[in-house]
């Protein structure tokens, strides 16, 4: 939903994010259903470090025709309340979130919300566009302060009263959170007062606590007659008091506006979407997750980065993530994500460190692709980084993970989910996957491969495991792979439940496993039984356990996640080994541009409006679910569009099977 005329769909949700790991959201009636909708939630050095600062406003205006809403609230019970939901006349995300309201009397104005990148910092504006005068607009903010997974309740403690500081109002609501900044050519008026029981939907759908009290210090007025009206809030910290201090708010708003237009202008949606993932940690950058709960998890970053940053030519940006992480490296481990406020890694993933193997090869092969080859001490940094965790993983290192005498990987013990199928209740994880998963054999053979150079162990090492794999995967039965193989460390015991992971062993990465009438087989089975036009089922419908809809508490969420619900980043493998298996050339790819990506491709103006969901429901409507802005959903969608499925340039194709991709990274393994 690029464009509404008639914004009444409250899962329509837009995201304005300043690359720091902070954002602003909400959705295109305004009013909020997650606690995490927000016009200001700030990070604070790392993108796990949030802080919910102000969630909104109640605004109205004032005409000779009489006084109306702008905005609505959802009240518990349920109540809407005021009408500002119906006064709204058009929503559009482009070039960020603007809402038309029209007014009785014919009176209309448009209302607009913006994040300025590098800076936390957000600009609310209201103009009217036509009808008679005066109007005459009042706005008050509704402030927080709290943990972003939190909820704020009516309490003595909060301050109401700001300080004026440099032409700027600065509250800090409670000690040991941000201060907040606003700068504003309105007229404050001091009013305190508490607005109570919000009601969040989104969060009583997933069984949570689901209302909150928000305060509001005061009221800003405007006369639209005259002007635009402008409010500028912002995290304060030393980058946000250079960019207001000594500024007049019309020219500090203009400068914002013209900068943030030059960033937009013509960028395709994906790509510009793929901005909103790429935030600073520390010195460096990562890759949030997903929005907007998620923080920089490392098997998603290494996933998306390969469609964020070198499907889009980010070169530098894919470095520094990658040259930031292989600082982690720990027991021959990069850790699976950071713990919220104490940074704190943690490393239960046997995945996450291969992913972080093939990325740095392809990182190394674009950057000698496009003529910008890595200076050789950053080279020597990433490559020592993936010589430890090769050796840690042959030597064997945490939750049981070593190189078998077949030349697999064997991973796993009771009580840990260490594959991305990761989901736990109470404790117990829903799909273990302990033994040999089909998808880290993927992972480990191609890490071994891209890694060989002159090794003549390693050509040995993935010589032994390829033929181990053809041998000890293929299940006749059922013309595919299977799921795992020497289940529970039990030699010979197999899992033969169809799930999407199997998909590895053709596409998603640089060198598939199997080949013809087999790989064919494999592909033909996973479309047939788990493809849908948003991605992958991750259980086939027949199979025990199935879920058609991923709902309910936690629990009920936890046991659907993996059962069934289809997840759209699955399509990049999917695709690609569809292509690979038609021999890779241009019908081939034309066909499957029309038939997966542009469906896929249509989600872009659903949930996220301008990206893709982290999740769906297994079975129509495939309603998406989850986090609404996903980094692999659009990561995966972008590496589809501009490398899997690039037309071939002067002419030449790629070899059967061949990507741009694999070209790059078949390099690689003699030149590292």
């Amino acid at each position: 939903m690029t464009t509404s005329d008639a914004p009444r769909d409250e899962h329509h949700e837009w995201l304005e994010a300043d690359g720091l790991g902070g954002f602003a959201s909400g959705t295109a009636t305004g009013i909020r259903t997650r606690r995490y909708h927000a016009w200001l939630l700030a990070a604070a050095g790392v993108p796990t470090r949030r802080f919910a600062l102000v969630q909104g406003c109640e605004a109205w205006a004032e005409t000779d025709a009489g006084r109306f809403a702008l905005t609505s609230q959802r009240y518990q019970p349920g109540v809407v309340h005021p009408d500002g939901v119906t006064r709204i006349e058009r929503f559009t995300a482009e070039p960020w979130p603007t809402w038309t309201l029209r007014l009785p009397g014919g009176v209309r104005i448009a209302h607009e919300l913006f994040v300025r990148r590098g800076l936390p910092l957000v600009v609310a504006s209201w103009r009217r566009l036509s009808g008679p005068k005066p109007v005459r607009l009042a706005v008050r903010p509704l402030f927080s302060g709290r943990d972003p997974h939190a909820l704020h309740h009516e309490n003595p403690a909060f301050r109401f009263a700001p300080e004026p500081r440099d032409g700027r109002l600065v509250w800090r609501p409670y000690e040991g959170l941000p201060e907040v900044a606003m700068a504003t050519n309105g007229r404050y008026q001091h009013a305190p007062e508490w607005y109570r029981r919000f009601l969040y939907t989104e969060e009583r759908a997933r069984g949570l606590d689901e209302d909150e009290d928000l305060a509001s210090p005061g009221l800003i007025h405007w006369d639209l007659s005259s002007g635009e009206a402008l409010c500028v809030l912002a995290a304060h910290d030393a980058a946000t008091a250079a960019a207001m201090t000594g500024a007049a708010p019309v020219s500090l708003v203009r400068r914002l506006r013209a900068a943030e237009r030059r960033r937009r202008r013509g960028a395709a949606r994906l790509e510009r979407a793929a901005d909103d993932y790429l935030v600073r940690r520390g010195t460096g950058l990562t890759v949030v997750a997903g929005y907007p709960w998620f923080g920089d998890w490392g098997r998603d970053t290494f996933i998306a980065l390969r469609g964020l940053c070198l499907a889009t030519g980010r070169l530098e940006a894919a470095r520094s993530i990658l040259s930031a992480w292989s600082g982690t490296v720990s027991e021959g481990m990069v850790p699976n994500r950071f713990a919220d406020h104490d940074d704190a890694p943690e490393f239960n993933s046997v995945d996450a460190s291969l992913w972080f193997v093939i990325a740095v090869h392809e990182s190394l092969a674009a950057a000698t692709a496009a003529g910008r080859p890595v200076a050789s001490r950053e080279r020597t940094r990433l490559l020592d980084a993936v010589e430890a965790i090769l050796a840690g993983y042959t030597n064997g290192t945490r939750y049981g993970i070593h190189l078998d005498d077949d030349g697999l990987l064997a991973a796993g013990e009771a009580g840990v989910q260490l594959t991305w199928m990761d989901a736990t209740v109470g404790g117990r994880a829903v799909t273990p996957r302990i033994g040999k998963p089909v998808e880290v054999q993927a992972l480990w053979l191609n890490a071994l491969r891209l890694s060989a150079g002159a090794s003549v162990q390693r050509r040995r090492q993935f010589e032994s495991g390829r033929e181990s794999f053809r041998r000890r995967f293929w299940d006749e039965a059922r013309g595919g792979l299977y799921d795992v193989v020497d289940v529970d460390h039990r030699p010979g015991a197999v899992d033969a439940t169809v799930r999407p992971n199997q998909i590895f062993a053709v596409g998603g990465l640089p060198h598939p496993l199997i080949d013809g009438t087999q790989a064919r087989a494999v592909t033909d089975l996973v479309e047939r039984r788990l493809w849908t036009p948003l991605g992958l089922r991750s259980l086939a419908p027949d199979e025990p356990g199935y879920a058609l809809r991923y709902e309910g508490g936690e629990v009920e969420r936890n046991q659907a996640y993996h059962q069934g619900t289809v997840w759209p980043w699955l399509a990049g493998p999917f695709v690609e080994a569809w292509v690979r298996v038609r021999g890779g050339g241009r019908e081939a790819k034309q066909v499957a541009r029309t038939r997966f990506l542009e469906p896929l491709l249509r989600h872009l103006d659903g949930a996220g409006v301008g990206h893709l969901p982290e999740i769906a429901d297994a079975e129509p409507p495939h309603t998406p679910r989850g986090c609404p802005f996903q980094a692999w959903s659009v990561g995966e969608a972008l590496r589809l569009d501009r490398v899997v499925l690039a037309e071939p340039r002067g002419g030449v194709s790629d070899p059967p099977g061949r990507t741009p991709i694999d070209r790059a990274t078949a390099g690689m393994a003699s030149s590292s």
